[in-house]
């Protein structure tokens, strides 16, 4: 198993990586590629999130359930997908809070690495999916290990900001300490979205809060790719 991540994250987890979850994990996902099946993201990519976001970078957390299961979407971190690619209606949503809440206009793709790079950690709960088969590495251990990242997050220092969309995230991140940030709605699927997600204001509230604390903002304005 490829593990492609930033080095600062290496020390925090290492018991994670050397336990046996992690090998019967590893395990699994070499068995399913052996049997000819596609997973996504690419093997690269499955800790991308911890690759472009190093522990002592992370101002604001986003919490995802599975990568996308369609051919090209998914690259490793949450409600991304690569540059080229039809933004998904989540993401839609997103680009429309992000609009009515800090006036910035949808950026015409959906890659997130702009933010991921100043401290965002986009993760999701598995790190992967079998080709067109939603939560299908649902139980394989992804959900103990990206716990453990919330644990360490939740630990860190620094006040972070946690992003909680829908209540599958808000159960994951339920332990936070209060001194961090943590904003709760719906989430921006075009189910719920309608429910309070739309209305939320998470942006503005996270900037608001990383300059209270002396940690500066977010740019939410994605570049063009």
């Amino acid at each position: 198993m490829t593990v492609k991540l930033h080095p600062s994250w290496l020390d925090p987890l290492k018991a994670e990586f050397d336990s046996p979850y992690m090998a019967d994990l590893r395990a699994f996902l070499l068995a399913e590629k052996a049997a000819g099946k596609r997973i996504f993201p690419r093997s690269a990519d499955w800790f991308r999130a911890l690759d472009l976001t190093p522990p002592e970078s992370v101002r604001v957390v986003i919490l995802g359930q599975d990568p996308y299961h369609g051919e090209g979407q998914a690259h490793g971190l949450c409600f991304s997908v690569q540059p080229g690619v039809k933004v998904p209606p989540s993401l839609v949503n997103i680009y429309k809070e992000l609009k009515s809440d800090l006036g910035i206009d949808p950026p015409g793709h959906g890659f997130l690495e702009h933010w991921a790079k100043q401290g965002v950690l986009l993760l999701n709960n598995c790190l992967t999916v079998e080709m067109g088969l939603a939560a299908s590495h649902k139980g394989r251990g992804w959900e103990r290990f990206t716990d453990a990242v919330v644990a360490q997050v939740n630990a860190l220092p620094d006040p972070v900001v946690f992003m909680l969309w829908g209540s599958h995230a808000q159960k994951k991140a339920a332990s936070v300490d209060p001194r961090h940030l943590v904003l709760k709605s719906v989430h921006p699927s075009p189910l719920s979205a309608h429910g309070g997600f739309f209305g939320s204001r998470p942006f503005s509230q996270a900037n608001a809060f990383l300059r209270a604390h002396g940690r500066g903002e977010i740019d939410w304005a994605l570049p063009a790719v």
